[in-house]
């Protein structure tokens, strides 16, 4: 199958809103073009990437997104331009033009080489499978992650915020349930960080996420064992919300939209047991205060709130 690629002529300064408003409309195959170089600063601390030099940032920047043949690409379109006008309302865009091309289903999963390489946050390095380990990466933690076709590099803010927590509140032999497992890599994370002593349950709508969170629990040479992956919609599915259980989590961690969260979040309380932690992200700025009230609202105790970019992280306690 071929994709046909979008790509919105933005700046630095929009392209996490232009990011922001394309996966509130359920796009989720998003990429990032600009000559920015990453700091520590940018990305919240401990963070570096081994990459060549780039060349000057003009503040221009392409954020592109994938669509199927077999999709509704008129109304989709239509969608993505409206959600632009918008945000002109609201602040310099740059062109907000889109330009079009086709992407073979080959080059889809290979395009991913160009983009992808290795990098730390703090004590972790996150390397693709087609790369060697730096020599200087002995005493690391290492993740390697092939995304193929599903979402999750580990670069993102929102991932990277989530990493982060749960550095700080996984313990051995807690149960762990990841909504939107993506490429696996926060579930590779926690098995990592506890020396596989613990269990990971595991959901997404794509089943080529699941195939995928496989496939990179083997290259981390993680048995599958140690977690079990669903397809579903776990705020409508009562089968898929039965297979998950209930009363049985000590930690959650969802890092998906901000809308999806707060759709969602009657149905993640009862996964929880009591005293456990709810880990957020993929919220944009100005959805915190949205997520924080549907939380509250099913009986969630905020306990912390991060920030890194445009985006937050809201972790919750049952």
């Amino acid at each position: 199958m071929n994709w046909i690629k979008y790509s919105i002529n933005t700046t630095t300064e929009a392209e996490d809103f232009v990011s922001a408003m394309l996966m509130e409309l359920d796009i989720v195959s998003i990429e990032i073009e600009n000559n920015v170089p990453v700091s520590g600063e940018k990305q919240g601390g401990e963070f570096k990437e081994l990459q060549p030099d780039l060349p000057d940032d003009d503040g221009t920047s392409r954020v592109c997104f994938y669509l199927g043949e077999d999709e509704d690409h008129e109304s989709k379109l239509s969608e993505v331009k409206a959600g632009l006008a918008e945000l002109k309302d609201m602040m310099d865009i740059g062109e907000g033009t889109i330009d079009t091309s086709i992407t073979k289903q080959e080059d889809w999963v290979n395009n991913w080489k160009e983009f992808f390489k290795a990098f730390y946050i703090e004590d972790i390095l996150i390397k693709p499978t087609w790369e060697e380990i730096p020599t200087d990466a002995k005493d690391n933690l290492v993740v390697e992650i092939d995304p193929g076709v599903s979402f999750g590099t580990g670069k993102h803010e929102t991932t990277q915020l989530c990493i982060r927590q749960l550095k700080k509140y996984l313990k051995e032999g807690d149960e762990i349930l990841d909504i939107g497992c993506g490429s696996g890599i926060l579930s590779i994370i926690a098995n990592k960080l506890l020396d596989g002593k613990c269990h990971i349950v595991g959901t997404d709508i794509d089943e080529d996420c699941i195939e995928s969170t496989y496939e990179n629990f083997e290259v981390n040479h993680i048995s599958k064992d140690a977690g079990d992956f669903f397809v579903g919609n776990l705020t409508e599915d009562k089968d898929l919300q039965d297979k998950v259980g209930y009363e049985k989590y000590d930690v959650v961690v969802a890092n998906i939209l901000a809308d999806i969260i707060i759709g969602m979040a009657p149905a993640i309380y009862p996964t929880l047991k009591k005293g456990a932690y709810f880990i957020s992200s993929g919220i944009i700025n100005f959805k915190e205060n949205e997520v924080k009230e549907a939380l509250e609202a099913v009986g969630l105790t905020i306990v912390e709130i991060n920030y890194q970019g445009e985006w937050v992280n809201i972790t919750a306690r049952k």
